[in-house]
Order: C-alpha cells, then structure tokens, then sequence
C-alpha cells in the first residue's frame, strides 16, 4: 500500500506516492489518461530504458518512448528541442500527459518541454535517483543549462503526480547513490538537526532499513518550503533556502564542464565551502565544519577539488547565478547546523577563502 504525501499549492496540488514498487500505481495512472481519450508519451535516458526495460513496458504499455543521452549534457537546448519534435510527432495535444522517467536530468528537461509545449500540458514524475527522489522531483522546477549558467532557461511548472518507487535504488551505481547523498545531507543542514545527526551516526545506504522513511522526510521539508514560498520570491529565507551549497555546486559544474562532476558531488563540495562561509561569518565554529565535511565524506562525496579551477572563472560563474538579485549574490549560510538563512553583502573575499580552501586556486 503506498503512502502518499501531498504538495498543497491549491489548483496546482498534487500527491507523492512512496513504495518500494509502484508500477501497478503508474500504470493505473496512465490506463485512466487512455480510457480519458488523453495521449501519453515518456521520455527517459538510454541507461534507464536498457536497465528498466520490462518496467517501462509494465507501466506504459506501448506508449511512444523517447530515451536520450544520459548525463548533465542533454540539460541542452538540443536536447530540449528533440523532446518538442517527439510530442509534436505523437501529436500529444493539450489533453496529452508526459511521464519523465529517470533521475533530475530527465526529470528538469521533460518538466520544462512540458512546461512549453503548447504553453503548457500535464507532466508526471518518476524519479529512478536518490537525488530525484528527494529533492528535484518535488516542487516545479524544470529547465535547462546554457554555455553562460546552469538552469538559467526555465519555468515553474508543478507535476500532476511523483511516484517514488524506492527499490529502483538496488541498481542505482554507488556513485549515483553517494550524489543523491549529498541533497540528504543539505536537507538536515538546512532545516532538520536531527537528520543530519542520523547521518553522523551512521552512513546512510542502499540497505538501511529507515532509507524510505528518510526520503519521505526529505520531501515533506521540501514540500512545506514549496508551499510558503512556490516561486522563490519571499525576501528572505523560503524557497531559496534549499540552495544552501548551490551557488558554489553551480559555478563549480559550469567551470568544470557540464559532466565533470555528477551534480551531487559539486553539491558536496559546495556544502563544505558553504559551511566555511559560515563560519567566517561568525555563525558556527571550525569544530562544526569538521563535522559537514566528515558527513559529506563519509557518503562517498568529495570533500575538495578533484583539481584545482580559477577563482576568477569561479567567480565569473557565480555572476550569471539565477540568484543574483539587484546586481548582488545572495548565499545561504548556517546560522547553526539545522539552521540556515539567506545572507546578501558578503565581502567577496570570504567567498574566495571559502572557495579555496576546497581546492580552487588563484
């Protein structure tokens, strides 16, 4: 029997099913699109659609399929046009439905072509990562990199459903499942103390008996900063708070190249520059540091730089940041771990110390 969470955002609400199996639940779902005269598609990647084939067809039947390349690199305009030209093809009209079936790449490019296509249709999420799962999944935000950013083309547009079906993570590769991690960790860094003390305890894995109950407490954090703050304009805190180590993740993918590093990795490394921010700021002290860092570490993240990057590059990079507002960058920092707040005039060379002391160089 699956559990359901719900997302309330009024006309826009919607369910989370979590389950160690939920493909009777989606293919329930898609037999009452059909009996409703609705066309259905799904887009996944080549390394879902070869792993996960006899699910596929369990939950969609003979619905067309377009599967791309897997990694950050098809968060393209490519790529995003090659899904339009697949809908117009199968000629979904706006009655159509988009299942997006894989991890956050396919999840952000299939939610934003829904998002477009014909100004709008229905689109379902079905996350297959650990970091899916818990975190982009939920709460709307679709879209795509360029050259200049990441996620810097976009839109907010909600799913009609999340099915989480926590088995699919017994095939998930190791390193896919230490990335997912690194979402986990921030949740309890950013707003829930007694998370991130469980995972200072023990490691969190695949095994872990309480995995599923953790997911599902990642996404009611997310879920209740969604619902008070759905497009991320509250002046101070909302939404945004859930890009505690994302400004420098971002600028990290962005100099290394889209694919150098798995988005959750950036995110561990960002976690750990975000916390000596903080502690430069006066929030939290050397000792607490060393904790973020042992926890990050200990899931299988990096702590530092695989090699150094340039600060001016890094620094050019934070300047095209969907979080710049009014010319200015705004970081999240921890006032304490559970406890983060949006902070903006921060001298740039805290931030350069910050960023090099997990290997940037300059």
């Amino acid at each position: 029997m699956a559990e359901t969470l719900d997302v309330r955002l009024g006309e826009r609400s919607y369910p989370i099913r979590f389950g160690a199996d939920l493909t009777d639940g989606t293919r329930a779902e898609v037999d009452q699109l059909v009996a409703q005269g609705r066309r259905i598609a799904v887009v996944t990647d080549t390394n879902v659609a070869g792993a996960q084939a006899v699910r596929l067809r369990a939950m969609f039947g003979g619905a067309p399929v377009l599967a791309v390349e897997p990694g950050e690199g098809s968060k393209s305009l490519a790529v995003f046009g090659r899904i339009l030209d697949f809908l117009a093809e199968n000629k979904l009209d706006r009655g159509g439905a988009l299942f997006a079936v894989g991890g956050g790449v396919i999840g952000d490019l299939g939610g934003f072509a829904a998002a477009a296509w014909l100004r709008g249709i229905d689109f379902f999420q079905v996350p297959t990562t650990l970091l899916a799962m818990v975190d982009s999944a939920v709460g709307g935000k679709t879209g795509i990199n360029l050259v200049a950013g990441k996620n810097l083309v976009g839109a907010f547009h909600q799913p009609r459903g999340v099915y989480v079906s926590t088995g699919l993570l017994e095939t998930l590769p190791p390193r896919e499942f230490a990335a997912g991690m690194a979402e986990v960790i921030k949740a309890g860094l950013l707003g829930e103390r007694g998370l991130f003390e469980r995972l200072e305890k023990s490691t969190l894995t695949v095994t872990s008996s309480d995995l599923p109950a953790v997911i599902r407490r990642c996404c009611a954090l997310k879920a209740r900063l969604v619902e008070a703050d759905e497009r991320e304009t509250a002046p101070d805190g909302g939404r945004a708070l859930l890009n505690l180590g994302h400004t420098f993740a971002h600028a990290i993918e962005n100099v290394a190249g889209y694919g150098a590093y798995l988005h959750g990795e950036a995110v561990g490394i960002g976690l750990g520059a975000a916390a000596r921010l903080s502690q430069k700021l006066g929030y939290i002290s050397p000792a607490d540091v060393a904790r973020v860092d042992g926890v990050v570490v200990a899931h299988g993240l990096p702590g530092r730089l695989r090699s150094p990057l340039g600060l001016a590059a890094l620094h050019a990079a934070m300047t095209r940041d969907k979080k710049v507002r009014a010319g200015g960058l705004r970081f999240i920092v921890l006032r304490q771990l559970g406890e983060a707040v949006t902070q903006g005039e921060i001298a740039p060379r805290l931030v350069e110390e910050s960023f090099r002391e997990v290997g940037a160089a300059g």
